[in-house]
């Protein structure tokens, strides 16, 4: 049985970046990250990564703090409801839900990143056509890293 509370990503992957939490996509999964983190069982998974940096450019948090929020043991639930608190400029339901839409399908933008989302998608699913934001190849890499066929 996965364990949320205290993720293990040697052993499965943490949420999907489409997972949402009170509106924001990629926030469970980050979440996870952390906990992971923490724990030391974060696996090949990097809190802090370019994907989490667009979280923390939205919500004006810090990655540090956020870690250390998480250290603190709290639930899903209430580590919202610190992003809420803690957000600035503040944010409407609204505003939100466009980010994370705009989230889920954002492609690579620089030449750097697209060369390796291709390479990246070329090794674990090149018969793939649907593959074509972020949000894409993470699902796809965390299902084959964890014996799934592509």
């Amino acid at each position: 049985m996965v364990n949320y509370h205290t993720p293990n990503l040697t052993q499965h992957p943490p949420r999907s970046p489409r997972v949402r939490l009170g509106g924001f996509a990629h926030l469970p999964r980050l979440i996870d990250k952390a906990r992971a983190t923490i724990a030391g069982t974060q696996g090949e998974y990097i809190y802090d990564c370019a994907m989490d940096a667009r979280f923390w450019a939205f919500t004006g948090l810090k990655a540090d703090a956020f870690l250390a929020e998480v250290k603190t043991g709290k639930c899903d639930y209430d580590l919202l409801n610190h992003v809420l608190a803690a957000m600035q400029p503040k944010r409407t339901p609204s505003e939100i839900a466009a980010w994370s839409a705009w989230l889920e399908q954002l492609p690579p933008t620089l030449p750097a990143g697209r060369e390796f989302f291709n390479q990246t998608h070329t090794a674990i699913g090149p018969r793939r056509e649907d593959i074509a934001s972020w949000c894409d190849l993470l699902d796809l890499e965390d299902f084959v890293s964890f014996g799934g066929k592509s």
